[in-house]
């Protein structure tokens, strides 16, 4: 049966348009043939029930936000294996995930509640969804469309609605496949590129993955950063594609995945990656290419003017430059970078700054300086 699943987040603050583009994406993928399946917005559903988020009592609230963090999590399982049984790839959208819950307490609160039910936060948001979509709020930059008479749970003004917007959107930097969606163009170029967006996840056409590189330093505090680890393995060659294993995480929680490529031009690749588990991982592990090493890195996600970053700092081989990542960078005139990185080049063409290549300094024991 041809029946991948691909499950997605669509978030954002109060008014953002997730309704209407609930609406446009199961009108657009249906007409592809894609089975479209919209897990409903589970907080919605609690406080419409007259669950009471705004109580004064501590231990009502934290068990309202555990039950409705279960809750959510049990729906999103059962799509997934109604989608199973199908004969057709199936996409299911998740009005919010797992992580909005958090935008909703303290640190401190979150934590205990991950504790309580021996979860992670990466594997709540990493190895839940194969991407993240967030719809910034109508309140920021396009405040004359915002409303709350089409929520009767929504009670945040304007500057509640930002607040709200950018914690909602704190909780999900460092997920793998971030994306922004601003009120930049009007509404209807919004919809379009939410449904774009996810076609690409879909991989309709064929994704073709664009991504800049530069070599930085540096010169301030990055805010708003997720740091992760990351251990990636190059295994052999099979008909000229480069296959990689890589485990990402932290604190002792990791998710597992295998990628293949195809490279197109220096900075264009079609790019497939699948989650594996635990024991697939050690198995293809045995396959690792004789000539390149594990490589080990830091990875600093961040946003800056919408635009997602991912800043590494390579530990094995201990390397003396930072390498910058952005994807999606058709256009490398457009790319604005923070004030609190100095872009000493651009990589993108030179194979030296390559992971495949980094791969055999490990092996090899080599060092590389920055030119």
């Amino acid at each position: 049966m041809n029946n991948k699943i691909t499950k997605i987040v669509l978030t954002g603050g109060p008014c953002a348009g997730k309704t209407t583009a609930m609406e446009r994406i199961v009108s657009h993928f249906t007409a592809q043939g894609i089975t479209v399946l919209v897990v409903p917005e589970v907080a919605t559903m609690f406080a419409q029930s007259g669950v009471d988020f705004a109580t004064p009592n501590r231990q009502m609230f934290l068990e309202s936000e555990r039950q409705l963090l279960e809750f959510q999590m049990e729906l999103e399982d059962r799509y997934v294996r109604i989608a199973q049984q199908g004969d057709r790839p199936a996409l299911i959208v998740c009005d919010r995930g797992t992580m909005d819950v958090a935008a909703y307490m303290s640190n401190d609160m979150w934590q205990a509640l991950l504790d309580g039910m021996s979860q992670s936060v990466t594997e709540l948001r990493d190895g839940r969804y194969d991407a993240v979509i967030h719809m910034t709020t109508a309140a920021k930059g396009a405040i004359e469309f915002y409303t709350l008479s089409n929520n009767t749970a929504r009670r945040e003004s304007p500057e509640e609605a930002i607040e709200l917007d950018d914690r909602l959107l704190s909780q999900w930097v460092g997920h793998p496949h971030l994306r922004v969606v601003p009120n930049e163009s009007g509404f209807e170029a919004k919809l379009q590129q939410v449904v774009e967006l996810i076609a690409q996840v879909l991989g309709i056409p064929i994704p073709i993955e664009v991504e800049r590189k530069y070599l930085v330093e540096v010169i301030g505090t990055i805010p708003m950063c997720d740091i992760s680890e990351i251990y990636q393995t190059y295994l052999s060659p099979i008909d000229g594609k480069e296959m990689r294993l890589r485990k990402r995480g932290k604190n002792g929680h990791y998710i597992y995945y295998q990628t293949t490529k195809t490279y197109l031009a220096e900075d264009r690749r079609i790019e497939y990656e699948e989650q594996i588990t635990p024991w697939q991982y050690l198995e293809l592990m045995q396959h690792a290419h004789p000539e390149r090493g594990t490589v080990e890195k830091r990875r600093c996600c961040f946003l800056y003017e919408n635009q997602y970053f991912e800043l590494d700092t390579f530990c094995n081989p201990p390397l003396d430059y930072a390498l910058l990542e952005i994807e999606d960078a058709d256009d490398p005139t457009k790319v604005k970078f923070p004030p609190f990185l100095k872009v000493i080049k651009d990589v993108t063409d030179d194979p030296n700054y390559h992971n495949s290549y980094i791969a055999r300094l490990v092996k090899h024991g080599q060092e590389t300086k920055a030119n």
